[in-house]
Formats: C-alpha cells, sequence, structure tokens
C-alpha cells in the first residue's frame, strides 16, 4: 500500500478536524463525537482523492503590463511557473533575481515563468520594478480573484509549477529554493 503524501490543504484540513473534534468533545455526546470523526475523515478523503494525481490548470487570459493578453494556453509544451508576487512583498522581491535566472539558464529546456502580480499594485511601479531587475520573463496584472483559481490563501509568493500538458502538479508556498527546484522542476525539464 502506497502511503499518500499530505498536501498543504490536507494539512490544513487535517488540523481544522482535529480542532473541531477538541472544540466539540466536551459539548456533544459520544455519538456526535463519532458523526464529527466521520465528517473529518470526509473532508481528508476529499482532499485527499486527488494526490497524486494533476489537475488542468485553468484557462488564464490576463492583461500584462503593455495591454497584450497574456494567455497560460499558449504556453502549452512548456513547464511553466506561474508566480503569484507584489512588489510590497519582500520575500518575492528577493526571489526574482533566481526566477530570472531559471528563465535565462532553462528557457531552451523548455521552461517559461510568468509573474502574476498580486494587488494593490500601481502599474507604473511594477514597470520600474521589473525594468530595474531586468525581468526577461512575461508579467501580467492579476487580481486576488485570480489567484484564488489556484490558491485560497494570501500566501505570497506563491509558484504554482505547470507541466508540458497544462496540468497543475504541485504548488510553492514562499520563496523557491534551489533544492525545490532541482527536485520539482529540473525533472519536467529534460
Amino acid at each position: 500500500m502506497q502511503i499518500p503524501v499530505i498536501r498543504n490543504t490536507q494539512r490544513l484540513v487535517l488540523r481544522t478536524g482535529i480542532n473541531v473534534l477538541l472544540g466539540v468533545k466536551y459539548l456533544f455526546e459520544v455519538k456526535d463525537m463519532l458523526r464529527a470523526i466521520v465528517f473529518s475523515a470526509a473532508l481528508i478523503a476529499m482532499q485527499g482523492s486527488s494526490l497524486g494525481q494533476s489537475n488542468k490548470a485553468p484557462a488564464l487570459a490576463l492583461k500584462d503590463l503593455r495591454g497584450r493578453t497574456v494567455r497560460l494556453s499558449n504556453y502549452k509544451g512548456k513547464v511553466v511557473l506561474l508566480n503569484f508576487w507584489a512588489t510590497w512583498c519582500p520575500p518575492c522581491r528577493a526571489e526574482m533575481p533566481d526566477l530570472i535566472k531559471m528563465q535565462r539558464e532553462y528557457r531552451s529546456k523548455g521552461l517559461q515563468v510568468i509573474g502574476i502580480t498580486y494587488p494593490p499594485e500601481e502599474i507604473e511601479e511594477v514597470r520600474q520594478f521589473i525594468r530595474k531587475l531586468g525581468v526577461n520573463y512575461p508579467v501580467a496584472l492579476g487580481t486576488k480573484e485570480t489567484k484564488t483559481l489556484f490558491d485560497q490563501t494570501e500566501t505570497l509568493p506563491l509558484t504554482m509549477i505547470i507541466d508540458r500538458q497544462g496540468n497543475i502538479i504541485d504548488r510553492i508556498e514562499g520563496i523557491l529554493l534551489p533544492v525545490e527546484f532541482e527536485q520539482k522542476i529540473k525533472p519536467l525539464l529534460k
């Protein structure tokens, strides 16, 4: 029997289920406690049903800083790192030189980084920031709703890993570390 890997959303559901159980154990009788356990197990099972499976990336069409449309579907056949970031986010700013380097070094192997801003952002501030850094990948203007298509948290930076067939295969909350690139992304570029 293969033991599934528990992802962050599953950890949250598990933690929430445990907290609910701990909170209600004094309020309900044993019968109700069993119902709470079954309900929590069902939530975990629903979250776990997608373990090891890919989810299709949603159709996404956003405007870039010049008003042109950036469509995720245009990058099918490439490994896409969809990176949600903001100029006001220090970890996002710290991560971007590495994303620029990855794009430069692995573009020929099929890597495509796409940056998506997270509000509130002033377009001119974003333009100046990416010009100053020498960003070599498309940057699209996102909304909170755009990010919720991929993730319900407020975590930034957030990088979605999308395979060559357009499936979301993983996500990285926080700065994308070199070891994560080696383990999760580089194998997709072969």
